[in-house]
């Protein structure tokens, strides 16, 4: 149960059958979202609803700190993380519309610097692959996630990542080509990704919350802290620096401002009577560009669609029939869904300040059926499910993993052996060195302290890489050559 009454108890109630749409009351909106925050152990949440050009619910939920009664209101500032991508593929919408850019223009028109791997897609690539998940480039956050080194960096890197998917062949999500799509928009322009957005974008919209930067986020005082789950238990997780404007991620927002943003997208780029971005281009954004395959991980958060797609910074899918464009957002600590429904005239803004849980997909299915009148169902129940079914999936693996551990296999080589310089193409160099008698390794700005795990096996003890492994190489006692930590192989220089 939560609180007098359970998410599914309340969404079976009278009222809430198919058919036509009922009348909602705010009173009800208020009451499945709390029902969702608690259920969800979300500390705090903001939520903007808009349907029919109008904004129809607009509050805040739960408290900003769970250290002192700090509410969240709507003016609350949360970070964007991938929902940026929103904004940049508008951004890309209007420069298209001045004539600056178009998104058949090849990349390297507009970013010389730009480069992949493969010579082909090198050459072919252009602004609408960068922006909708088909160059071929997989994901390598750690390229850019806590790095120490800038976004140009990031990209020059990027250019020595073999492809993992055949260019325009498959759907790989990657925020490493979004990057570049900004910086194409910054060469062709001579302005900075944050002068852009706010004059074209964010300024003419009149939401004046918009920040490009962590360092920018923190002058406003109405900020929550993050949080996650770990153990059944909700705790403070360490906040990410976002250090320069980035277009794949680094903007901050209340959802007072995001309700506007919803409605300037109804709204086919209109706000207040004034064209902001042409319908053309506007909704080029929102055309389906490249198939995500409906098995594992996207049948089961799509689960009622029968196609999904990524379209220029959007996601397209169905629901229960009808056409959802969506977009979610993580980041140390927070999480953010918006979701349009451009034929119904409807569209949500969710943010909360607990880290990758499922609660923002799982609010807006159901205040989606509540609002058209569609069948209820307790998507609260039915995501929870997901996350029960992943974390006993890891517990077996991880079950299995120890059971089979062979802790008295030595390794060949001694450890001072196994220190030194290693180097990556793309990821660059880090040390394994030897502190106290135990291997450390030293990489972006990570440090990693290994134990032996078994043979040439070892096991990071604490921070980011916990209990992952670190398969080295060796030959004999003499030579230690490589390691192999998520797939990615450094060679001892």
């Amino acid at each position: 149960m939560i609180g007098r009454i359970s998410v599914l108890a309340f969404l079976l109630a009278p009222g809430f059958a198919s058919g036509a749409a009922p009348a909602v009351k705010d009173a009800e909106l208020k009451e499945i979202i709390e029902a969702a925050r608690v259920a969800w152990k979300i500390p705090g949440l903001s939520v903007a609803i808009v349907k029919g050009g109008k904004v129809i619910h607009l509050a805040g939920y739960g408290s900003k700190s769970l250290d002192k009664d700090d509410p969240v209101t709507p003016d609350t500032l949360f970070p964007l993380a991938s929902c940026t991508k929103t904004f940049t593929s508008a951004l890309i919408a209007s420069l298209a519309d001045s004539g600056d850019l178009a998104w058949d223009d090849p990349v390297r028109k507009h970013l010389p610097t730009f480069r992949l791997s493969d010579s082909e897609a090198d050459k072919l690539a252009m602004v609408r692959d960068l922006l909708a998940h088909r160059t071929g480039l997989g994901g390598h956050d750690l390229l850019w996630y806590r790095a120490p080194w800038d976004a140009d960096e990031v990209l020059r890197r990027a250019a020595k990542l073999p492809l993992t998917a055949p260019f325009r062949g498959g759907y790989q999500y990657s925020s490493i080509p979004v990057t570049a799509a900004g910086k194409a928009a910054e060469n062709r322009t001579g302005k900075t990704y944050d002068e852009l957005v706010r004059e074209r974008i964010t300024g003419p919209l009149g939401m004046k919350s918009a920040t490009f930067t962590t360092v920018e986020a923190r002058k406003n005082p109405d900020r929550p802290k993050g949080y996650e789950l770990r153990g059944g238990k909700v705790i403070p997780m360490a906040e990410y620096d976002a250090r320069e404007p980035d277009a794949a991620g680094s903007m901050s927002a209340s959802v007072r401002d995001l309700a506007t943003w919803v409605q300037f997208h109804l709204n086919d780029g209109v706000h207040a009577g004034k064209r902001i971005v042409s319908a053309k281009n506007l909704k080029e954004t929102r055309q389906p560009h490249t198939p995500m395959r409906r098995e594992g991980l996207i049948a089961d958060i799509y689960p009622e669609s029968k196609q999904v797609s990524y379209a220029l910074g959007w996601v397209v899918y169905d629901h229960r029939g009808k056409l959802v464009v969506a977009h979610g957002g993580i980041i140390d600590g927070f999480r953010v869904q918006i979701t349009l429904l451009p034929e119904e005239g409807l569209g949500f803004a969710l943010m909360n300040n607990l880290h990758e849980t499922k609660a923002n997909i799982a609010l807006t299915n159901s205040l989606i059926d509540r609002i058209l009148g569609l069948d209820a169902k307790d998507w609260t129940e039915y995501y929870r499910g997901l996350d029960g079914a992943e974390a006993k999936a890891k517990a077996e693996a991880k079950e299995k993993r120890d059971r089979e551990r062979k802790p008295e296999v030595k390794p060949l080589a001694s450890l001072e052996t196994h220190a030194g310089e290693y180097e990556h193409p793309a990821y660059g160099t880090g040390k394994v060195k030897l502190d106290g008698g135990k291997l450390v390794w030293e990489w972006s700005s990570f440090r990693v302290p290994l134990e032996h795990w078994q043979g040439e096996t070892f096991r990071a003890t604490s921070g980011f890489f916990a209990d992952e492994l670190f398969e080295f190489t060796a030959t004999d006692a003499d030579g230690v050559r490589e390691f192999n930590q998520r797939g990615v192989i450094f060679k001892k220089k």
